[in-house]
This record gives structure tokens, C-alpha cells and sequence, in this order.
């Protein structure tokens, strides 16, 4: 019972990550339901896929009305990433858990590195400017196949790909995403089913949770300054990286 209590209280870490930031839910979830919950690390993703999805659905009409979610590059990012998606997670299931937990942590620091050093500041124009639908559907497929196979929702690579190479202001690339993720969240579940079965209980209570945290985190964007949110998303997702990397390579070579 104690352990049930602390992965709920740490759930509403998971949504204020994904209200404020537009992604980290899966980069919190997996090590949370992984080195808390004591979940297999194959249903940890699973069950981290339906907590970041279902989060997500309500952080996009949060964010969309305050005008930050650019619908048509959202659903064209978001049906392309689903079929990576699903192929990602169809193919997770039948890795080892520790290769997925390394390829997992690997790509949470390579992202994060990309995030601090940043880009070019961004017009106010930038946040209506339509993406070009081919680079729109080349992204989302390589994104969704990448983050269905580990298991993350997508926002620490979505983010990035909207924020950094679609050169959308943050604010705008952080409630897009949260549409992205929602779609393709699903999907890669789909595929993570055919080979894991999810506690529903314990799973259905973090979502509820994490749910509290992402209406919080949703509201503070309107209050944090861009370059803070993009470095200190940055920041998050490189100690998280670490941090798995440590759990995981005494495991490899151990």
C-alpha cells in the first residue's frame, strides 16, 4: 500500500511534465512504474503508453484554447507517427527489456543536448506557419516508430522536431505535440498488447492522478518564458537519461 501511494503522489510529477512541457510523461512513467511500481520493464512502457495517452487527450483541448495547437500539423504528424507507432511497439515487445531501457536512455540525451543549445529565435509569424506536408510525414514516421518502441509517448522527440527543425515557438510546439502524443500514444499500445498484459487498477488510478498535474502544468506555460521552458525541458530530460543509464548498465554488464 505504501508503494501504491508514492507512484500516485509521483504520478502528478508525470502530468505537470506533459502539461507545461509537452512531453517527459513517458520519461518519467517507464522508470516510475520500472524501479517503483516494480513493473516489468515491457508492461512498464505498455501501461506508460495508455497513462501518457490518456493524459495528453485532455492537455490538447487545455492547451487549444489558448491557441497553441497548430491542428494540421499536429494530425498529419500524429496519423504518420501512429503507423511507426504501432510497428515500434509491435516490435518492443519482443526485445529485451534491458536493450529497450539503454535505447531509451541514449536517445532521452542526445534529444536533451539538442534542446539546450537550441535555435534561432522565432517570429511571432512562426506560430501559424504551416510545416511543409512532406517533412510533416517523414518526421512523424521516424518519431512514431522511435518512441513506439521504447515506449514514450513522443514529446521529448516531438518537441524538438516541431520546436527545433519545424521552427515553431515553444508554447506552440508544446500543445501540438501533446496532439501528436495522444494519437500515437495509442498506437504504439495497440502493438504493446498483442505480447503484454497492463494492471488496470493501479494503471487507471496514475492516470487519474497524473491528470491533476497536467491541468497544473497547463496553466503555468502561460506564465514561464520560452527560453526557460526549452532549456529547462532540456535539462530534465538529459538527468533523466542519466539516471536510467545508471539502472541499466550494471544490469548489461553485470
Amino acid at each position: 500500500m505504501p508503494t501504491t501511494i508514492l507512484v500516485l503522489v509521483l504520478a502528478v510529477a508525470v502530468g505537470l511534465s506533459l502539461g507545461l512541457l509537452g512531453g517527459g510523461g513517458s520519461i518519467l512513467t517507464v522508470p516510475l512504474l520500472t524501479y517503483v511500481a516494480g513493473m516489468d520493464p515491457k508492461q512498464a512502457i505498455a501501461s506508460s503508453l495508455f497513462i501518457v495517452g490518456a493524459t495528453s487527450v485532455m492537455s490538447t483541448f487545455t492547451h487549444a484554447r489558448a491557441g497553441n495547437v497548430q491542428w494540421r500539423t499536429g494530425l498529419i504528424f500524429g496519423v504518420a507517427s501512429m503507423a511507426g507507432a504501432f510497428l515500434g511497439g509491435l516490435a518492443g515487445g519482443y526485445l529485451p527489456g534491458v536493450m529497450l531501457m539503454l535505447l531509451f536512455a541514449f536517445m532521452m540525451i542526445a534529444t536533451s543536448i539538442a534542446m539546450i543549445r537550441g535555435r534561432r529565435n522565432k517570429s511571432p509569424a512562426d506560430a501559424t506557419k504551416q510545416l511543409p506536408m512532406g517533412k510533416i510525414i517523414l518526421e512523424g514516421l521516424v518519431v512514431g516508430a522511435v518512441t513506439g518502441l521504447v515506449g514514450a509517448g513522443g514529446g521529448f522527440l516531438v518537441v524538438p522536431a516541431l520546436a527545433l527543425l519545424g521552427g515553431l515557438p515553444m508554447p506552440v510546439a508544446v500543445g501540438t505535440s501533446l496532439l501528436v502524443i495522444s494519437m500515437k500514444s495509442f498506437a504504439g499500445l495497440a502493438g504493446y498488447l498483442t505480447s503484454v498484459s497492463i494492471p488496470w487498477p493501479l494503471v487507471l488510478g496514475v492516470t487519474g492522478t497524473a491528470m491533476i498535474g497536467a491541468l497544473i502544468g497547463a496553466r503555468l506555460t502561460r506564465v514561464v518564458p520560452e527560453k526557460a521552458l526549452r532549456k529547462g525541458f532540456g535539462i530534465f530530460v538529459l538527468a533523466m537519461g542519466i539516471f536510467v543509464l545508471s539502472q541499466e548498465l550494471p544490469e548489461l554488464f553485470g
